[in-house]
Parts: C-alpha cells; structure tokens; sequence
C-alpha cells in the first residue's frame, strides 16, 4: 500500500511540476549572411531587466543553452569586422544607456555561468542602442531585419548594426 501511494504522490507532482515549468521554444530569425537561434522565455508576470535579468552582468540573451548567431560569411557587428563562423552571443543590459554585445565562440554554453572561464576569446565588445518597445513583448525575440539585429522583451528594445 505504502508503495502504491508513493508511486500516486510521484505521478501526481511529475505532473503538476512540469505545468509550472517556463516553455522557451527554440526559435530562428535570419537575414541575408546572419542567423540567429535562441530559446525565446516568456514574461509570464516577472519583473525581467533588474529583476530575472540583473543590469550591469553577463547575460545569455535568451534562454536554456547561449544565443548563437552565424555570420555564413566574414561580416561586422556594431561596425566591427566579424569572420564567418558560429558565436555565443551574450550582453550586458544596464538601466540606463546602451546595453554592451558580446560575441564569443565557444559555443554549447548553458547560461552563462562559465562566462568568466571563456571570456578572454570575446571578439571586441560593441554597443546595441536601447528604446522602450511600444507595447508589452510577451515572448522574447530577437531578429535581424533592415540591417540590425534587434532583441525585444518586457518593455526594452536592444538593436546595433549587422552586415
């Protein structure tokens, strides 16, 4: 009987568990020479930038595994040259001003938590322009359109120059 009741109580949190789990389906945006693929979280009534998204630190841009943008040939991203490969991409947003873009190329990062083991491989750092979005972005998204890539969420809207 104890066994039965167990197995219930196991089946019973197995299934209440995975509904309070945070779906960020894997999503891909490309334009021309670049592509990116991110896990895109959703907002779900979080407080994101200065709350799950702490300002002035290392983030992954998205969620599960780091960002990864490919340039399929050499190109630039904030106006520096950039070769043709694929990279993490990280950044750091602050409260106020420009958030910092961060390529790296080790690649199949979770998170960023061993940002401070790889960092010396960045290319150098650049700066993405940031704006308050017109309304609310539920579900990240980061795209490449008109020359930009753009990262949207919450209430912020990151973008700099990609060729």
């Amino acid at each position: 009987m104890k066994k039965l009741l167990f197995l219930a109580a196991a089946l019973l949190f197995v299934g209440t568990s995975s509904s309070f789990a945070q779906k960020s389906p894997k999503m891909t945006s490309s334009e021309g020479n670049i592509s990116v693929t991110y896990s895109a979280p959703s907002v779900k009534g979080r407080d994101i930038f200065g709350g799950l998204v702490p300002y002035n630190e290392v983030w992954r841009t998205g969620a599960n595994n780091a960002t990864e943008i490919t340039f399929a040939k050499d190109g630039s991203i904030g106006g520096k040259a950039v070769k043709a490969g694929t990279y993490s991409l990280f950044t750091i947003p602050k409260a106020d001003g420009d958030w910092t873009v961060i390529l790296n190329p080790t690649l199949k990062q979770w998170g960023s938590f061993k940002y401070g083991e790889i960092k010396d491989a960045d290319l150098p750092h650049v700066m993405a322009k940031t704006s308050k979005t017109a309304s609310n972005v539920e579900q990240m998204k980061i795209s490449v359109e008109g020359g930009n890539l753009v990262i949207a969420w919450a209430d912020t809207k990151a973008s700099v120059a990609v060729k």
